[in-house]
């Protein structure tokens, strides 16, 4: 079934280290968005199945929960949504209230990922985070309050200035909220990042890459531990709590993306809306096409997306399937070039299921770059 992915670029501040596509919030502009973004949607209408609605951003929490209902009766009215469809909405801890979670909640959210990063004040600070350590733990709080069992938490690790006790501490806290799932990323530095900028004035460094390796292996073990599951490279939940709006994404799936540089894929055709929020707006109302970049893959290119996504997974990607879908044998593709990796522990190939080791999936670039 299709996913159905809504972007919503408003932040009321923007974090140092952050290359999404968004703005600061305005509240006239959010309103021409809203109606954009629904008007989008019933454009796209043509009935397909779907079973999971995906509000990223950006902070989605910051519209009211009239507006995400009306964005989800937009999708249930234009698309055959699953009545157990998978419903998320992305928030930062300063946006909620129970009340407020209360309301996303009757708008039909079923599923909550709450954006914390860290635990430790002085590492939220240097990432231009609002909120507080403490403040994060009562917004987890408020959102099991509002009656949500569904709640997912984001962290970051290879902060800058953070070591294995500082990681270990948040990575405890993490653990102490019982989150249903949880996402570890690692943190990315895009050239003209402001954090970048700060780093060089205060002298702030990132640990070696030996002991982000480290960080990532201890939470991953750790983790295990505490009775999660680890099902992506970054991700972990508890059994039967693995996103399923992401895991579309990761297994060749399909989705529709609405809203400004929304990405869609569905078979072989991959575009990208318009990136600036009032542009969006205005091609909307003009009834103007908003796609900004158009693909169509080979099948040779849909191929190695499936790998590429596909091994991101701890179950890897199954070979049998791949031939069915795209009539390739990957071994016989891949296999000389993969070998090595396999030798060095790096990866495992059996019963037609090919899959990155966890030692292997802190180099799992090199490992892909057999694909390209």
């Amino acid at each position: 079934m299709l996913g159905l992915y809504l972007h919503i670029p408003f932040c009321a501040s923007i974090c140092s280290y952050c290359n999404f596509n968004r703005g600061l919030f305005d509240a006239g502009l959010k309103a021409q968005y809203v109606r954009a973004l629904e008007a989008e949607i019933r454009r796209a209408s043509d009935g397909s199945a779907a079973d999971t609605i995906f509000f990223g951003g950006g902070t989605p929490s910051l519209l009211e929960p009239e507006e995400i209902a009306s964005l989800i009766s937009a999708c249930r009215e234009s698309f055959d949504v699953a009545a157990d469809a998978e419903v998320t909405l992305e928030t930062n801890p300063e946006t909620v209230t129970v009340q407020r979670m209360h309301g996303f909640r009757d708008a039909g959210v079923n599923r909550v990922s709450l954006g914390v990063q860290s635990l430790i004040d002085e590492e939220l600070r240097r990432l231009g985070r609002t909120h507080s350590s403490e403040r994060a733990r009562e917004a987890a709080g408020e959102v099991r309050g509002a009656g949500f069992d569904n709640v997912s938490v984001d962290l970051m690790m290879w902060l800058p200035q953070q070591g294995m006790p500082e990681w270990q501490a948040t990575v405890e806290g993490l653990i102490a909220l019982d989150p249903d799932h949880a996402s570890l990323y690692l943190l990315e530095l895009y050239p003209n990042a402001p954090l970048r900028e700060a780093m060089a004035r205060a002298s702030w460094s990132l640990a070696p890459d030996d002991d982000a390796a480290e960080m990532y292996l201890w939470a991953m073990a750790r983790l295990d531990g505490a009775g999660y599951v680890q099902y992506e490279i970054s991700n972990v939940a508890r059994p039967g709590r693995e996103s399923r709006h992401n895991m579309k994404y990761w297994r060749d799936g399909a989705w529709l993306g609405f809203g400004c540089g929304a990405h869609s894929t569905r078979g072989a055709m991959r575009w990208k809306n318009v990136a600036a929020t009032p542009e969006y707006v205005a091609r909307v109302a003009g009834h103007k096409d908003l796609a900004v970049e158009r693909q169509t893959r080979s099948a040779r290119e849909q191929l190695e997306d499936a790998l590429f996504t596909g091994l991101r997974l701890s179950a890897g990607v199954d070979c049998r399937r791949l031939w069915t879908c795209y009539g390739v044998d990957v071994w016989e593709r891949y296999g000389d070039a993969l070998r090595p990796h396999i030798d060095a522990g790096r990866l495992v190939f059996s019963e037609d299921q090919l899959r990155l080791t966890r030692e292997g999936m802190l180099v799992a670039n090199d490992v892909m770059t057999v694909f390209v």
